[in-house]
């Protein structure tokens, strides 16, 4: 039909049969998409419980009940109608949309492409309305006896596409990208009960009116929430909140960044670079694990871009992004601007290190640890921590942690919790294994500490106070060096040169799009010209002047810290390795070293105990 079509060279009106297909293969990509579908309009319908049933991984039914404000006759009839919508009445209603759905074609869609029966009855209405649709065509609509709400069955999900349904994948996998979907929704609306049920068997039954805390412990279980810290901050019209892991809860892809824009799932460039400018450097490109809600005006971002509005569009992308960054930070405890001499230098300067080959100098070390008399009247060494003054009287007992008391044994060192969330309100050093690793029990369960990685990030931040109190170390080239530039490189660099020059470059224009390089910061003297500038430029584009800068600045410092860390010997005396450890609980990010690698693992009682069978 479409070959004559195109030969005859006519244009010629689509049936709304043939149109219904056709956006149905927008809208309704597999089995999953149907339920995010359906789901959504339950919530939208304000139902306070919804119960998803699935066979067959979704291909032969697909049950989604809701106790929501449900519909009358007319609206249920107009409801599988193409482009018929309760959510918008004028063109100006787009611009404001709130809610999860708004199309206005899910319904028909999913109707064109299945055999569709809708069940819904309003609470003031004595009998409700049952439809039943067959490949788009509607077949019956008559009065029947239904509860409060709405109830859509879908079978034989594209039994009249055969070329879309060869391209559906097995059961399982199907049942897979279900369960995905269900939990974004779970997610995303913690108030809202939800179950899933698959093939007879309950996989999911999550309670109503639940916390966000409470609905992330059910999803995931308590192991997963330990390891995130609460977000929460404002900056002008723009909130962010949620959960966001520490830098040594990584992934290996984005399967665990749970995104939310006015509480629907979605995504866009901007965040996610906003998530790889909040952390510090991670290993080998490894992701983090956030879940994460942005709220602004719904003037302020568009959802309309994507057919299964995946994807928005923000109009100030700029401060969501600063936005992002500035509430992981402060959730985690860390931020790209140096910190200030009051702040860093304070926590940095308490503590000896072991000595390491080209160590810098750094402030002297404090007097000789204190002692205090812990439980059982031993005498234990205390490291020290800023704040400490707010902390109870020397020999008043540490508050008890949730797991087993502090032990009462040569060594013993108790840490209070500070502000960038350590991950142990007292430690204990073991000892060290393989003659490398530092063994370090805690409150909670015991962790291992790579010294060679914990001197490196003590030492970076102690490097990145000092470059912040004057100017970066410059390398005098041999000859200087002529750069040329493709033309978008050279305009971007000329726009941030005073800054480049900052940095430690000594470079200047040379007319046209060549750049002279007499100069390189003294730890990129080795990298090509050419390949560093072009990403200096690019970075400082994409990122701002202010974080370009920024994220230059902390390579040079990394590779510093990088470099006075390498050939100290590794062996340490139990002095030497509660230094080390209190030194690197004084750092704004003591989970992983400046090139993002972790400097300790923590292994928890409850892992253990599952392990033993317990």
């Amino acid at each position: 039909m479409l070959l004559r079509m195109l030969r005859d060279g006519h244009i010629r009106l689509l049936s709304a049969h043939v149109a219904n297909k056709i956006a149905a293969g927008e809208v309704v990509e597999r089995p999953a998409s149907v339920v995010k579908e359906l789901v959504e309009n339950a919530i939208d319908a304000g139902a306070g419980r919804v119960d998803i049933a699935v066979t067959a991984g979704g291909r032969k039914l697909i049950a989604v009940s809701d106790d929501g404000n449900g519909m009358g006759r007319d609206d249920a009839l107009m409801s599988i109608e193409r482009q018929a919508t309760s959510k918008l009445r004028d063109v100006d209603d787009i611009e404001r949309i709130d809610t999860l759905g708004f199309r206005g074609e899910a319904l028909p869609s999913i109707a064109s492409v299945s055999r569709f029966t809708l069940k819904t009855r309003r609470p003031q209405d004595e009998s409700g309305t049952e439809i039943a649709v067959l490949g788009g065509r509607l077949q019956e609509a008559r009065e029947a006896g239904v509860p409060p709400g709405t109830t859509v069955e879908v079978r034989d999900l594209f039994f009249n596409v055969p070329a879309r349904r060869k391209f559906l994948r097995a059961y399982q996998t199907e049942q897979a990208h279900i369960r995905a979907v269900f939990t974004l929704q779970a997610l995303a609306h913690p108030e809202v009960g939800l179950s899933l049920t698959a093939d007879g068997r309950e996989l999911y039954r999550l309670p109503q009116g639940a916390s966000l805390e409470e609905r992330v412990r059910d999803v995931f279980g308590e192991e997963f929430r330990v390891g995130l810290r609460p977000v929460g901050k404002r900056r002008g019209d723009i909130a962010v909140t949620g959960f966001a892991g520490l830098p040594n809860v990584t992934r290996n892809a984005r399967g665990e960044q749970y995104v939310f824009v006015n509480r629907r799932p979605a995504t866009a460039p901007v965040i996610a670079y906003a998530l790889r400018e909040a952390y510090p450097p991670l290993d080998r490109e490894r992701r983090p694990v956030v879940l994460l809600f942005i709220d602004l005006p719904p003037d302020q971002v568009d959802v309309n871009v994507h057919p299964a509005k995946r994807e928005v569009r923000f109009r100030q992308v700029a401060e969501v992004r600063e936005a992002i960054i500035a509430a992981i930070g402060e959730a985690i405890g860390y931020r790209r601007e140096a910190a200030d001499s009051a702040t860093t230098g304070g926590r940095l300067g308490d503590a000896s290190l072991p000595a390491a080959a080209g160590t810098p100098p750094h402030t002297p070390a404090v007097p000789a640890v204190p002692a205090v008399t812990g439980p059982g009247g031993s005498t234990h060494a205390v490291f020290p921590y800023p704040g400490a003054e707010n902390l109870p009287e020397a020999a008043t007992p540490v508050p008890a942690p949730i797991s087993p008391d502090p032990p009462t044994g040569r060594g013993l060192s108790l840490l209070p919790v500070p502000e960038s969330g350590a991950p142990w309100r007292w430690c204990r050093l073991l000892g060290q294994a393989a003659g490398r690793y530092l063994l370090l029990e805690t409150d909670d369960g015991y962790v291992t500490v790579d010294p060679r990685a914990a001197r490196e990030r003590v030492l970076y931040e102690r490097l990145m106070e000092a470059d912040a109190q004057g100017a970066t170390a410059a390398q005098r080239l041999l000859l200087p060096e002529t750069v040329r530039l493709a033309p978008a490189d050279a305009a971007r660099l000329r726009n941030h040169l005073k800054i480049v020059q900052k940095m430690g470059f000594a470079v200047e224009e040379f007319g046209g799009d060549h750049f002279i390089v007499e100069a390189l910061p003294d730890l990129l003297g080795q990298v090509p010209c050419r390949a560093l500038l072009e990403n200096i430029a690019h970075d400082l584009e994409s990122a701002g002047a202010r974080r370009g800068s920024e994220r230059w600045r902390e390579e040079i410092v990394a590779k510093a810290a990088c470099r006075a860390a390498a050939g100290a010997a590794e062996k340490l005396t139990q002095e030497q390795a509660e230094q080390l450890v209190s030194a690197l609980a004084l750092t704004r990010m003591p989970y992983t070293c400046p090139r993002g690698r972790p400097t300790m693992i923590f292994t928890s009682y409850r892992e253990l105990e599952r392990k033993f069978g317990r």
